[in-house]
């Protein structure tokens, strides 16, 4: 089974992006595909794909009535099917009070006598909902800032994909990643592995190289770096959809360019199935 969480410790460097995308692409690869959206932010992937789901209605089941314990139906029903060939578990405003429920859920527990892990609830949840007799392939994209969100997210995946910005900053990123892996193993008290690194907005082929030769020397994975599509991946977004969806629908004519860009998405896809399994 392939699981992996989609991070980055910067905003703006396109994790819901490549989510996405790379849903769509294991979906074409005849894989079954669950997305869980984990980031309360209201343009979080749920908005990309165009999920309509109440996200600002209080008393609806959500995911994290879920992991609180406190479900109002089964999790199958929180289950979305997109255009796209894979599923989703939509995002829910209550996600931004996550840590203050979870940390009130593991007091009550502890009060009863009870087991509560906090940052295992996710893998909790999908285990005790079956969800691996029913998907090959899951992905979980929590926000950009540590806490519960990315700790259930990793603890349920135990694998990362992390896209990165070709500047200063985001060579910094991944000369920090080993330390960030380290302290998610700490906290977790697991093994997590990177499955890849995407280097995302490469400009001209020269940056692209040295950017790819840095990254390989600091020991990561890099099979593809994606050059910038700012028009392409815009896109994505005003349409709510995924690159596959907005080339073959939204486009007037063909453009090689963003063909490419989708071939190297695909590849990708296939690259992390190949090391995640």
């Amino acid at each position: 089974m392939l699981t992996y969480t989609t991070y980055s410790e910067a905003g703006g460097v396109g994790k819901s992006t490549l989510a996405a995308n790379l849903a769509d692409a294991h979906a074409q690869q005849g894989r079954d595909v669950l997305v869980i959206d984990l980031d309360p932010q209201q343009g979080s992937l749920t908005y990309l794909l165009g999920i309509s789901a109440p996200r600002d209605n209080g008393e609806a089941d959500n995911i994290a009535r879920h992991l609180i314990d406190r479900p109002k139906g089964n999790f199958d029903d929180l289950v979305h099917e997109t255009p796209y060939g894979f599923d989703i578990v939509p995002s829910h405003n209550m996600l931004e009070s996550l840590p203050k429920l979870l940390s009130k859920a593991e007091e009550m527990a502890e009060d009863l006598g009870e087991s509560f892990t906090p940052n295992d609830r996710l893998r909790e949840v999908l285990v005790g909902a079956k969800v691996p007799e029913n998907y090959d392939t899951i992905i979980v994209d929590p926000p950009a800032t540590a806490g519960p969100h990315l700790y259930n997210a990793v603890a349920a995946t135990r694998s990362l994909v992390l896209p990165v910005e070709p500047t200063g900053k985001g060579i910094q990123s991944v000369e920090g990643i080993q330390d960030m892996v380290v302290n998610l193993e700490d906290a977790l008290e697991i093994d997590v592995g990177v499955l890849a690194i995407v280097p995302n907005g490469i400009g001209k082929t020269a940056d692209r190289d040295q950017y790819l030769e840095q990254i390989r020397e600091l020991g990561h994975s890099a099979p593809v770096a994606l050059r910038d599509r700012s028009s392409l991946f815009d896109g994505c977004w005003d349409q709510r959809c995924t690159a596959y969806h907005y080339v073959g629908y939204h486009r007037n004519r063909r453009r090689d360019y963003e063909v490419e860009t989708l071939d190297k998405l695909r590849d990708l896809a296939a690259h992390i199935a190949e090391v995640g399994e």
